[in-house]
């Protein structure tokens, strides 16, 4: 019995400190969840970004009045620092809105909702009219041949799989038709491109989105535009009854050069190890059609709001946090890879970056790209989020403004929402605040707050 009592002893002596300790971080991370939830800032935030400023494209005025409002807003939380970081922007405008229609003979046609792709050239100022040839691939292009494309517009209508539980899974798998589509179709004569909105519900929403004509001679390029899911479907069964049919797009879209534009940072310095940094963040600019409030106006707020929270719990991290909101994520991620160029010729440390950008739904979890012995830490810290159901951590992708950090040391990682209905609203005219809902959005900045103040208390 005596040896017993010894052992019991033994375990509350060794483990007690450590008991303790886990007592303290479940009692903060409650306290994270209480804070967000009751006194957060993020949807007030949120509805001024959308409502007062909106759609923020790179190089536009809406984007410079969205970097004036973050540094105010950053600036009133008392940060110990706030600043500008120079960024050069593409600058490509939309100009009049588009108009398409569907051919099928002599006054006879049904227009179909379409929107420039981002990056494209304008049609002629009377617009373009040719047939029309459908294709699932690039390979199927290919097999088509010259011949067969030459003088007309290419219909690129490969659906996002809907077997794909992961819905960023299924953008991967389509999103290259957008991207790339131009070129391809442009170097064997085509007049110009359709492409089907990467969207997985059936509606009259066309989805934009950036493209690229690589080292196509200007001479060479061909408009690009996406037509709604709807109107993909219209138009490919309208082709299988008539391969004759026309095509109609007018678009006034217009690429200029370069402009100067901003990251706008804040951040709190570390106690203990302050040349250890610690990044969370989300882009500002956005598409035109909408006001960006999932892509990524929710990311930005979500953001600032770990830095709030930490303000208004009086919590003084062991390393500094620093909050970003980088520019020309869109189409060109210019805010990134400069916030990575300067931090490196700074000598700086980055330990750990966090990003949202999936969306303002129900978090569930995060994404890391890390070593195996990071990893394996990172999964020791799943209790403590356990509790409000964002433990799911799985080992791959992070985000697109962090990864120019990636260095094989800093530990990167993504805010991991549900993705069901990401896609129903991503580059889309109804990317609008009335599709926030307050609380997951608020979940969401809760649970990377307490991610980030894990890492500040453990490190790696």
């Amino acid at each position: 019995m005596l040896k017993h009592i010894h052992k019991i002893l033994f375990f509350l002596l060794i483990f007690q400190p450590l008991l303790g300790q886990n007592d303290k971080h479940q009692k903060q991370i409650q306290e994270i969840y209480k804070l967000a939830l009751t006194e957060g800032k993020a949807y007030n935030w949120l509805d001024h970004l959308s409502n007062q400023i909106g759609g923020r494209l790179s190089g536009s005025l809406n984007a410079e009045r969205a970097v004036k409002w973050g540094k105010e807003e950053l600036n009133d939380l008392s940060l110990d620092r706030v600043f500008l970081e120079n960024v050069m922007v593409p600058k490509w405008v939309r100009g009049n809105f588009e108009y398409a229609r569907i051919i099928t003979g002599p006054g006879m046609s049904m227009n179909v909702p379409v929107c420039a792709l981002g990056g494209s050239i304008a049609t002629p100022a009377a617009g373009l009219r040719a047939k029309v040839i459908e294709v699932k691939d690039f390979e199927e292009l290919e097999a088509l041949g010259e011949e067969k494309i030459k003088g007309k517009f290419v219909f690129y209508n490969r659906a996002m799989p809907a077997d794909l539980i992961n819905t960023f899974d299924a953008y991967s798998k389509t999103v290259d038709q957008r991207s790339s589509g131009a070129a391809k179709a442009a170097r064997m004569g085509a007049v110009g491109v359709i492409v089907r909105s990467m969207n997985l519900r059936l509606d009259d929403y066309p989805h934009t989105g950036n493209m690229r004509y690589g080292d196509l001679p200007n001479k060479m390029r061909i408009p690009a535009a996406a037509i709604s899911t709807n109107g993909a479907q219209l138009l490919s069964s309208m082709l299988a009854l008539n391969k004759e049919l026309y095509f109609y797009l007018k678009q006034d879209c217009r690429n200029f050069p370069d402009v100067p534009s901003h990251n706008v940072i804040g951040e709190i310095k570390g106690s203990e190890f302050p040349e250890e940094i610690i990044v969370v963040g989300g882009h500002l600019d956005s598409w035109d059609l909408g006001d960006g409030s999932h892509d990524d106006g929710a990311g930005i707020v979500q953001s600032m709001e770990v830095l709030h929270l930490f303000k208004k719990m009086n919590y003084q991290p062991k390393r500094t946090i620093r909050v970003v909101l980088y520019m020309n994520e869109e189409n060109g991620l210019r805010g990134g890879t400069t916030y990575a160029k300067n931090a490196q010729q700074n000598g700086e440390n980055h330990i750990f970056a966090l990003e949202s950008d999936s969306g303002g739904f129900t978090p569930r979890g995060f994404s890391f790209e890390a070593n195996p012995d990071q990893f394996k830490q990172l999964e020791s810290w799943k209790p403590y989020l356990e509790p409000f159901l964002v433990d799911r951590f799985t080992l791959g992708g992070s985000g697109a403004d962090i990864g120019p950090l990636r260095n094989g040391k800093t530990v990167l990682a993504g805010l991991r929402p549900d993705s069901q209905r990401y896609f129903d609203y991503h580059h889309a005219a109804n990317d609008t605040f009335d599709a926030i809902n307050k609380r997951e959005l608020e979940l969401g900045a809760a649970a990377m707050t307490s991610l980030i103040y894990l890492v500040d208390q453990f490190g790696f």
